[in-house]
């Protein structure tokens, strides 16, 4: 069995973990709002308001920190004003990005906010510069936080509510190198300081948190006019990147039919986000070294083929021990970059893309993705412990990944949490861990994997993939022998 070793410092700590690494993201697109979260409130499936009560309540079990809505590339075509009122007078609009399908605006600002109050999260929102207009923006900041007699704030009474909601995170903007606009770096970032120069703080207690649109991926110019031009005008900027099996956007590869091949590529293209917070961080590091500006990486995930005989245009795929691999790998990354990055959004909550949740009319399923989300819940808010690991590779036609990943926390009521991923989906590995700094007198944890490398919950055997009791720690003193089943995610509780 092949062996690694961990020295875990835990008298050398780091940075906190912002929970928002946690968040979600949820947008007008394919079965995420109508039928994954709202249904309305004269469905048959239980509800409250029109929030269907099992997403609601997987939501919550998650301790779901934030949610960006309604986009997205949706964000830019999306005219909030067609989204309050009585809804049976709200204007339809077509979807263009996203199936083209008929939207009807019944969910809107006053139905996401009361999303968010009832998850007990914090509201991502983020606006529309491509086709809207500065006062529209302004407008809508004014309707959600203003307190004033003003005319937002009393339209908003007019709709039925009357204290201002608390909105704490606003986006510049989406993709507004592509979907958003297709501008360029220099364009848009006088574009966001005109622009953010509306978003008004209305609420002396919480001033809005304002997130610049981010690179896609490798573009690292992006990044580098952003934090020249913007950096006084800016708490955060985004960056997306997605994980697909291949390089062909027109062929990314089966969310469940894949060998070994599909299974390396992906696990070692999700790895490139290091590469890509090392050096998008280095850019702001430049011009923000006490790094007061956020990294915001609000888009992630795995993309795959849409599943067979859906409709294109809706992005829905199944997921597997792959995907929820791909998730325990990027926590560690976020958890190793926690003194830049404040923030994650992974892509998207119900029903597209990487999900936590897949619904049938009034099934639901828990994906193995949304069980990496909840062991790994311990690390909300907790102190970032450095952990020294060697170990092996798991080799690929002659390419090579680590085999072990690892990343350890300590609460704020002491308690060491230490979280282990094995890529390896064949072999087990033994890891040695020295403890240093902690007097662990016991361990306990949890383990997520199966037999297959394809595993998943369908609505016929919805628990297929679960976590389980972990029997394969041992503490002996100050050290700590794991033995790590192949292609599993172990959070373990020192």
């Amino acid at each position: 069995m092949p062996t690694a070793t961990l020295a875990l410092r835990a008298d050398q700590s780091g940075p906190v973990i912002n929970r928002n690494i946690y968040g979600h993201f949820a947008e007008h697109l394919g079965r995420c709002i109508y039928e994954g979260l709202w249904v309305g409130p004269d469905s048959p499936i239980p509800n409250t308001r029109g929030i269907r009560h099992d997403v609601l309540a997987a939501l919550k079990h998650l301790n779901i920190p934030v949610l960006r809505w309604p986009g997205g590339c949706f964000a830019d075509e999306y005219h909030w004003k067609d989204g309050i009122g009585p809804r049976e007078n709200r204007p339809s609009m077509i979807n263009t990005h996203w199936g083209a399908v008929v939207e009807n605006n019944h969910f809107g600002t006053h139905e996401f906010m009361d999303l968010v109050e009832q998850l007990g999260c914090e509201a991502y929102i983020c606006g529309n510069v491509g086709s809207g207009s500065v006062q529209e923006m302004m407008e809508w900041v004014e309707y959600l936080t203003s307190d004033a007699q003003s005319p937002m704030a009393n339209l908003r009474r007019a709709n039925g509510r009357d204290a201002a909601w608390k909105v704490k995170y606003f986006g510049v903007g989406n993709e507004s190198w592509g979907c958003g606009g297709n501008m360029r770096a220099e364009y848009y970032a006088d574009q966001y300081r005109r622009y953010n120069t509306f978003v008004k703080n209305y609420q002396r207690d919480l001033p809005v948190y304002r997130i610049g649109c981010g690179a896609n991926a490798f573009d690292y110019h992006w990044t580098e006019v952003m934090m020249r031009e913007a950096t006084p005008l800016m708490n955060g900027l985004s960056l997306h990147y997605y994980t697909l099996p291949k390089d062909d956007w027109f062929n990314k590869g089966s969310a469940t039919e894949f060998a070994e091949d599909e299974w390396f590529t992906t696990l070692q293209k999700t790895l490139r986000m290091e590469e890509l917070l090392t050096k998008h961080g280095a850019i702001m590091d430049k011009y923000d070294p006490q790094k007061k500006v956020g990294l915001i990486v609000d888009e992630w995930g795995t993309w795959y083929n849409v599943e067979p005989g859906t409709n294109p245009g809706f992005l829905y795929q199944q997921n597997t021990l792959r995907d929820a691999i791909v998730a325990g790998l990027n926590f560690h990354i976020f958890h190793a970059h926690a003194d830049r990055v404040a923030m994650a959004n992974i892509a998207q909550t119900v029903n597209v893309l990487q999900a936590m949740v897949l619904t049938d009319g009034a099934k639901m399923l828990l994906t193995p993705t949304y069980h990496v989300f909840e062991m790994f819940k311990v690390h909300h808010d907790a102190t970032v412990l450095r952990t020294d690991l060697i170990t092996p590779d798991y080799a690929f036609d002659g390419k090579h990944i680590p085999a072990v990943s690892a990343s350890a926390s300590r609460n704020q009521a002491g308690q060491v949490h230490l979280s282990l991923v094995n890529t390896h989906p064949h072999e087990a590995i033994t890891i040695t861990t020295t403890i240093a700094g902690h007097a662990a007198k016991s361990v306990s944890g949890r383990v997520l994997t199966a037999d297959t490398m394809n595993a998943r919950n369908t609505f016929d055997a919805t628990a297929a993939i679960a976590p389980q009791s972990f029997d394969g720690a041992k503490l002996g003193g100050d050290t700590l022998t794991v033995t790590l089943p192949a292609k599993s995610v172990v959070v373990l509780a020192l």
